[in-house]
């Protein structure tokens, strides 16, 4: 990984890179902080997957993370949302194509040949980032909206990898809601049984879940009923018993207002299970 900045901010170092991804198939960017612990020995992860239209730098530079991650001695490594490049495929439309991966593997042209998210952030990423930065296997998982849905999903599928999940506002049930069923028909065709896969509710439902995930949503969010639908995954909670709680904020919307303001709160919450 090639050092495209590098900055100091709370006594650590907050990292810009670059990288060419055989997972993807393109160059990716991402973002990485470290604490100052890291300057005197491993520290655990929490990889955070931003959500629709996003790149690396969002919640870099806007959530304000860096000074409970720091006093933590957290690691933060943050993803692009999509493979790059002027030879992926893309769409005229925010909501799918790049900025807008889903964190899965697309099963279907022209999209299966760079749109393998699912694995770019489960593989990849972590040997690459662990390969060269200070960090044990400890890792946790959060992410916003799109980036929410990819959190959940990664983290209920692959207990063994992560010790805790979280998410602002994300979408629980892509299967049934238009920003799901748009992107999944492209990406994965139109078998909605293998949509089940990157559905967080469906995989709840039918494996259960082991790892405590906290989900965090405003109730101000213009995005609540028709997309995010955090009901359902309040049910599977329920029908389930596993460790799962969501927190309903009002007044509150979908924006870095929202993250900046509940950031800490996630931050510790990993952070018990981590370190």
């Amino acid at each position: 990984m090639e050092i495209v900045s590098e900055v100091r901010t709370f006594g650590g170092r907050q990292i810009r890179l670059k990288h060419r991804s055989s997972t993807l198939n393109c160059d990716m960017q991402l973002s990485v902080f470290l604490p100052p612990q890291a300057e005197h020995h491993k520290v655990p992860s929490l990889y955070f997957l931003s959500g629709l239209t996003c790149t690396d730098e969002n919640f870099s530079t806007k959530a304000g993370a860096q000074r409970v991650a720091a006093q933590l001695g957290i690691a933060l490594i943050i993803p692009d949302t999509s493979p790059r490049g002027d030879d992926v495929p893309d769409e005229d439309r925010y909501d799918f194509g790049k900025g807008a991966g889903f964190y899965l593997n697309a099963t279907e042209a022209p999209w299966k040949q760079h749109y393998q998210m699912y694995d770019y952030i489960l593989d990849e990423l972590p040997k690459s980032v662990e390969a060269q930065f200070p960090l044990t296997d400890q890792r946790s998982i959060a992410g916003h909206s799109m980036g929410g849905h990819g959190a959940l999903v990664i983290g209920v599928r692959n207990p063994e990898r992560y010790q805790s999940i979280s998410a602002f506002s994300p979408i629980t049930h892509p299967t049934q809601c238009p920003w799901g069923e748009y992107a999944f028909t492209q990406y994965l065709g139109t078998n909605r049984d293998a949509w089940k896969d990157y559905d967080a509710v469906e995989l709840i439902k039918a494996y259960g879940q082991v790892r405590p995930i906290r989900v965090d949503q405003g109730l101000a969010d213009n995005f609540l009923e028709e997309q995010l639908k955090p009901e359902a995954l309040q049910a599977v909670f329920d029908e389930t018993d596993g460790p799962g709680a969501i927190y309903l904020h009002e007044g509150y919307d979908h924006s870095y207002y929202f993250i900046s303001s509940l950031i800490e709160e996630q931050l510790r919450f990993h952070a018990h299970y981590l370190l």
